[in-house]
């Protein structure tokens, strides 16, 4: 549908505030204002759906920036369709660059958005995504108000390279090895900690895996959960993993404004869409692309904000603990988003988990046909980027959701256990897939860096690394600091790994296996605030237990003497935050006295503003 004069399925938002011959007063000051940068009548009031284009670029959100032009491809696209296109900024989210953490600014993003989308004359919205939660932020909002939406997604950077040494090699024997977009920084800190690298070192190295616009080129958050809005069905088919700089990615952009235009005139909405096998499907997808831990959370949150969605996190291992690992990228595997991509990307891996009986293909997508119509012309084009169901990387590699003697749930990346770590601790064969070590508790990262080092932890490879306070509430926001590294003197005889556990989470490049999103979080009463130095902790993988070795009664006796955290508020938002969000295993979303769903179905416009 590409003619603009069609009639819409209903009456546009905008025409209450634009053509309003009821309230010619109202109406003249909604418009007037609109004509000063050249807009006209005869476009405002021609029954054209108005598109707002939810930019998240900007010069605070590197991996978005480039948004900002490709917005104008978008716009071209809604204008040939028949729509009017009026961008506006979204609250910057991005992950390296926001202190304490840019998952506090998650939920103010959506509120701001959902504010935007509600209050302004806007009929449908391209949200423009990449850095990691800049993704489900937008999707937050445009499911709660129940809006035609549609993800456009920046897509990632190019494969970073470094050249490598080869012992034979000739001086004309140019070499060099893929550089993957944050899993770089962590190993280059184990080259820093060992004397390979200096500080400036540390700096050139870790710029290698940053060769140009995009987010990260690895299978953390950002790509990961840009293939979960494609696999929901709210992105174009292939749209997810088109590297930034490719001309597929502005042609995207340019086919992405014109459908978001015919979803206005069909009414396509969220709820249309989004089904829970839809987030079923997501499940599977996410262990089969080896996909980020952070999407479990972001997720759950989504499903929160659909009406009669039952979503949770007993999901995760029901249906996605035993889904193979397929895709082959980094942080699991080798390769990078560009790699995926000319693999085909999305598509072709979810043909495949359709052909398999794995996924179902029947659920509604953005194009207003099914998942398994978009994805059919996808072929796999490289066997060594996805594999075969039959003949995966690795079988069973979800998420391992984890219960315990001293919380309500935890999870695990079972697709980066390597078997340099499974030889160490989960090979047993009295005791398989379980290991017992000796806790060595931080009371945050300032904490352990200050002390990782210290001779009288007597930390050796039979310890576990335990983090606490660094959840939702006692961060806040939940920071990305689980992964923690051994101390140096380890790290230096190449043990550079130990399990670590905490109430926090952990960046989606990291390839370390530990025990994430504690629930209860200590700074919330959660049991993890018991556990001292010394305890024995019993990991169990095969029944999904982490028990710390003390009686009930001794557990009792401690929970009398536990004091809260000192919490220190240094924003408004951060009180605001503190006092409403929920822990992880639900989402660490915003606790409201009303449940805020279909907003539009509910509240279609706001009051007059005169």
């Amino acid at each position: 549908m590409t003619d603009s004069n069609k009639k819409p399925s209903v009456q546009f938002r905008s025409a209450r505030w634009f053509d309003n011959r009821e309230h010619a007063d109202h109406t003249a000051l909604y418009l007037e204002r609109y004509f000063n940068f050249g807009l006209t009548r005869e476009e405002l009031q021609s029954g054209k759906p108005i598109i707002g284009i939810a930019q998240t670029g900007s010069d605070l959100t590197p991996c978005n920036r480039h948004h900002r032009e490709l917005a104008q491809r978008v716009k071209d696209g809604i204008r040939d369709a028949g729509g009017i296109p009026m961008e506006f900024p979204v609250h910057p989210i991005f992950e390296q660059g926001r202190r304490p953490t840019a998952a506090l600014d998650r939920n103010l993003a959506t509120l701001g958005l959902i504010e935007t989308l509600h209050g302004y004359p806007i009929d449908a919205v391209v949200l423009t995504t990449g850095c990691d939660k800049t993704t489900p932020a937008t999707l937050m909002a445009a499911l709660q108000l129940d809006i035609p939406a549609i993800v456009f997604s920046g897509g990632p950077m190019l494969n970073g390279w470094r050249p490598v040494s080869c012992e034979g090699g000739t001086d004309n024997d140019n070499r060099e090895e893929r550089v993957g977009s944050g899993t770089a920084i962590w190993q280059n800190r184990e080259r820093l900690v060992r004397g390979e690298l200096d500080y400036a070192g540390f700096m050139d190295a870790s710029a290698e895996s940053v060769p140009s616009v995009g987010h990260c080129n690895t299978m953390g958050t950002a790509l990961s959960m840009n293939a979960l809005a494609e696999v929901l069905g709210m992105s174009l088919p292939g749209c997810a993993a088109i590297p930034a700089p490719y001309k597929e990615r502005a042609q995207m952009g340019y086919h992405t404004g014109r459908r978001i235009v015919e979803m206005a005139f069909e009414n396509l909405k969220p709820s249309d869409i989004l089904t829970r096998q839809s987030f079923l499907n997501a499940v599977v997808a996410c262990s089969a692309l080896g996909g980020s831990t952070n999407a479990v959370v972001h997720l759950l949150a989504l499903a929160r904000g659909l009406k009669g969605v039952d979503f949770s996190m007993d999901d995760w291992q029901r249906y996605g603990e035993d889904v193979p690992l397929l895709v082959n990228c980094m942080p699991a595997g080798k390769y990078l988003g560009e790699e995926f991509y000319r693999a085909g990307g999305v598509p072709a891996l979810l043909n495949q988990l359709i052909g398999d009986g794995l996924i179902d293909g029947s659920q509604n997508t953005v194009t207003g046909h099914s998942l398994a119509h978009n994805c059919e012309p996808f072929p796999v084009r490289n066997r060594d980027v996805i594999f075969p169901t039959d003949k995966p990387l690795m079988q069973k590699a979800g998420f391992a959701i984890m219960r315990g003697n001293f919380f309500d749930s935890a999870l695990m990346k079972k697709s980066v256990i390597s078997p340099a770590f499974r030889a160490k601790y989960l090979v047993n064969p009295e005791h398989p897939e379980c290991f017992t070590a000796r806790a060595i508790v931080f009371e945050g990262p300032e904490d352990y860096r200050a002390r990782i080092d210290d001779p009288a932890l007597d930390i050796d490879e039979h310890c576990i690394l335990i983090i606490r306070n660094v959840g939702p509430v006692g961060y806040p926001g939940s920071a990305e600091v689980v992964n923690m590294l051994p101390p140096r003197r380890l790290v230096k005889q190449g043990i550079t790994c130990l399990p670590t556990m905490g109430d926090g989470r952990q960046s989606g490049t990291s390839g370390s296996p530990s025990i994430l999103h504690i629930a209860p979080e200590a700074a919330t009463g959660g049991g993890i605030a018991l556990l001292q130095t010394g305890d024995r902790i019993r990991v169990n993988l095969a029944d999904h237990r982490v028990d710390v070795l003390l009686t009930e009664e001794e557990l009792a006796e401690r929970r009398k003497h536990v004091k809260a955290p000192s919490l220190v508020n240094q924003t408004p938002w951060q009180e605001i935050y503190r006092r409403t969000v929920s822990q992880l295993d639900t989402g660490a979303v915003l606790e409201t006295d009303e449940e805020f769903v279909r907003i539009l179905d509910n509240h279609p416009v706001g009051r007059h503003s005169h």
